[in-house]
């Protein structure tokens, strides 16, 4: 066993076979010139022995665990974001080595193309910090980091794995929710898009008339009472009710389309978790459903501390399937499940203007019991077509019917805004934005 551990982890330098190359080049001189024999066999057995110091200093008894190596990863990664991985590295030698660093990437990033090479001082250290950008949500397993160490002498090179495989799992992307939050609380949500919409009425629903207090506020004086009772009276306020806010996601095979290497699924659940948490900073309920043929998840919708951390596990688990998604099972469950008006946020995704049209019916009924807007997303290859230079007879016809797709998906808006449902129609990467000033717009109108 030592002796195939010895061979697995050694692996022979270029200056290795330089130096073969030239003791074998001097005794072929010799065979015409003998006496430079004696010059190569002294040249020869001084090359063996430091062979054998290379390799004594590599397997030497304070070698073997000369080295450790630490990866130090967040407690979960955030799908779409960038996350940051650090690297440590530190020796324990007396002496100076040069190392080649190989990282074993999880298999979702088909990345073959990492390497460090710097060298190490005597007992000194080593710290490198990478990102790492995942697309998808779902556990991702980190092997070994494979170091390869040399000394100066640089014939050989042993290899070290260190770093004991890791599993990190990818969520949805909590990075954006903070940083929306972050802006939300110190009031900078515009930087990012979102548009600065003002409170129309008090923030404040009105509760009763009561005696006038000393302390209480002479805004709220009302005047009417006061002329009628012979004293102050003033109005007395409590904070509005909470209003439901739920996110309809649909995980029907349309949702699979790709997009900057996230499918649509991914770019509505990163949003959800937006609105929602933008909900609960405005005083209101999130929820959650999701849906293909048949439901599959519902979280009712709370103010509780603890929701979103239970959005961020139910969403985690979410996966597109193949099928076709079904409205009618759709509004059977929100009819059971959410009998209190709502507004009810629906990600999905339209293939044509005749698909749609036939949901326009059960669309209608679901607006009919709650404040429902639709969300659906433009095809970005088919809308940079519409404005690409066409150069033979197959780009017309692709241009022409990317110009189709679109006006069809304009069509679309303004067919379901006919019927008094709200439509949002956006890229991917414009979508939390649009959706949060939306629900911002209806906060702000009172018609949740």
């Amino acid at each position: 066993m030592l002796v195939k551990h010895f061979f697995q982890n050694l692996y022979t330098r270029s200056r290795f076979f330089q130096v073969l190359w030239a003791c074998s080049g001097l005794f072929v001189l010799a065979f015409f010139w003998p006496s430079l024999l004696l010059s190569a066999q002294v040249l020869a057995v001084g090359v063996a022995l430091l062979f054998l110091l290379d390799l004594v200093l590599l397997y030497g008894r304070a070698s073997g665990a000369g080295l450790e190596a630490e990866r130090l990863l967040p407690e979960r990664f955030s799908n779409g974001d960038d996350n940051p991985v650090r690297l440590c590295l530190k020796s324990k030698l007396d002496y100076g080595v040069s190392f080649e660093l190989y990282e074993e990437f999880p298999e979702q990033f088909q990345k073959r193309d990492f390497v460090l090479r710097d060298k190490l001082a005597p007992r000194g250290s080593f710290e490198h910090t990478y990102v790492l950008r995942p697309l998808e949500r779902g556990g991702y397993r980190f092997g070994y980091v494979l170091v390869y160490i040399s000394s100066s002498l640089g014939f050989f090179s042993r290899r070290h794995r260190l770093a004991a495989p890791a599993e990190v799992k990818v969520y949805p992307s909590f990075l954006q929710m903070r940083r929306y939050e972050l802006m939300a609380i110190s009031n900078r949500l515009s930087e990012v898009g979102v548009k600065k919409i003002r409170r129309l009425g008090q923030h404040n629903e009105f509760d009763q008339i009561r005696d006038y207090i000393q302390g209480d506020d002479v805004r709220t004086l009302n005047w009417k009472a006061t002329a009628r009772k012979g004293h102050l009276m003033v109005n007395q306020y409590q904070d509005e009710k909470a209003q439901q806010v739920y996110c309809v996601i649909d995980m029907g095979r349309t949702m699979r389309m790709p997009f900057a290497g996230m499918t649509l699924v991914d770019y509505a659940i990163n949003t959800s978790l937006v609105l929602a948490n933008i909900a609960l900073l405005r005083h209101d309920k999130a929820g959650l459903l999701t849906f293909d043929h048949r439901l599959r998840s519902f979280l009712p919708a709370r103010r509780e501390g603890r929701q979103m951390q239970a959005l961020m596990e139910l969403l985690y688990k979410q996966e597109p399937g193949y099928g076709e998604h079904n409205l009618e099972a759709l509004y059977t469950q929100v009819r059971r499940q959410i009998p209190q008006r709502s507004l009810l946020v629906l990600f999905t995704s339209f293939e044509s203007m005749e698909s749609a049209r036939r949901q326009f019916p059960l669309l209608s009924a679901l607006a009919a019991r709650h404040l429902l807007m639709v969300v659906f997303f433009e095809n970005h290859e088919l809308e940079a077509l519409r404005f690409t230079q066409a150069a033979d007879t197959q780009g017309i016809y692709l241009q022409a019917l990317a110009e189709k797709t679109a006006g069809e998906k304009r069509q679309l808006v303004k067919a379901l805004e006919q019927r008094g449902i709200a439509a949002v129609l956006t890229s991917p990467e414009k979508l939390t934005v649009a959706a949060v000033n939306r629900y911002l717009e209806y906060k702000s109108r009172g018609l949740l």
